[in-house]
C-alpha cells in the first residue's frame, strides 16, 4: 500500500517515513502543497497524510484540489489545530479524518488501518427510492443521480447499512470520522442537512429521521 506524506517539518516526515515503511508501507513525501500535488498525481497513493499549515499552497486547497477529480483516496489532516470549526473546515473541504499534533505513531497506525480493511459488504444499498452503489461511488434518488461528497457519501452508506438501527452521534462520529474522543458531534447536523437537501425527497418521505437527543435512524 502507498502514503504519500505531505509536511513541511522535516522531523516529522522522516519519523513517519521510518515508521511507515517499517510497517511495510510504501511512503512518498513533499514538503509543500505545490509539490504535494504533483506527488500525488504522479505517485497515486492509497492514502494521504497531509499537514495543514504548508507551504505555497495551504493543506485545505490541496485536500480540495485533490478531491476535483479523486473522491476516493482518504486524506487524514495532521495538524496542531484543534477547534470545533476547524475541524469542520478541514472535513467540509473533503477529508476523512484529523489527528490533532502531537499525536501518537500507534495511534495514526490505528487510523490508517481503518482504510486499508478489507469488507465483505454488498455493493449495492437501497432505502425507499434511494440506490447507494459503493463499487461506482454513485447515489441515485428514482434514477436522479445526486452528487455527495465523499463524507456526505459515507455518512448515507453508514444509516443505509444499518437500515433499522438508531445509529447515536456517538457511533457515527467513531464510525464515520473515526474519531474516538469527546467531540462536538454538531458537525453531523451540518452534514445531514446537506444531504437531505441534495436528496430533495418529499415530506412524507422521511426514510431518514431525528431521533431526538440520540442521533439517526434509516427504515423504509
Amino acid at each position: 500500500m502507498k502514503i504519500a506524506i505531505i509536511e513541511d517539518e522535516v522531523g516529522i516526515t522522516n519519523f513517519l517515513k521510518q515508521g511507515l515503511e517499517e510497517e511495510q508501507y510504501t511512503v512518498f513525501t513533499a514538503n509543500d502543497g505545490e509539490k504535494g500535488l504533483a506527488l500525488i498525481q504522479q505517485s497515486k497513493p492509497d492514502l494521504i497524510l497531509l499537514d495543514w499549515m504548508l507551504p505555497k499552497i495551504s493543506g485545505i486547497e490541496v485536500c480540495k484540489k485533490v478531491r476535483l477529480t479523486d473522491s476516493k483516496t482518504p486524506i487524514i489532516f495532521l495538524t496542531a489545530r484543534d477547534t470545533v470549526q476547524d475541524t469542520i473546515e478541514g472535513l467540509k473541504s473533503g477529508a476523512n479524518d484529523y489527528i490533532k499534533k502531537p499525536f501518537s505513531f500507534e495511534e495514526l497506525l490505528a487510523r490508517i488501518s481503518v482504510y486499508f480493511r478489507e469488507e465483505n459488504e454488498p455493493v449495492q444499498l437501497t432505502l425507499g427510492p434511494i440506490i447507494l452503489n459503493r463499487q461506482k461511488h454513485q447515489v441515485f434518488v428514482d434514477e436522479r443521480e445526486v452528487s455527495l461528497t465523499q463524507r456526505e457519501f459515507e455518512l448515507l452508506d453508514f444509516l443505509m447499512k444499518n437500515k433499522g438501527t438508531v445509529c447515536s452521534r456517538t457511533m457515527i462520529i467513531e464510525e464515520v470520522w473515526n474519531i474516538h474522543f469527546e467531540y462536538d458531534s454538531g458537525v453531523i447536523d451540518v452534514f445531514m442537512n446537506s444531504i437531505r437537501k441534495k436528496l430533495n425527497l418529499q415530506k412524507d418521505q422521511e426514510f431518514i429521521k431525528t431521533v431526538r437527543g440520540i442521533g439517526y435512524i434509516a427504515n423504509d
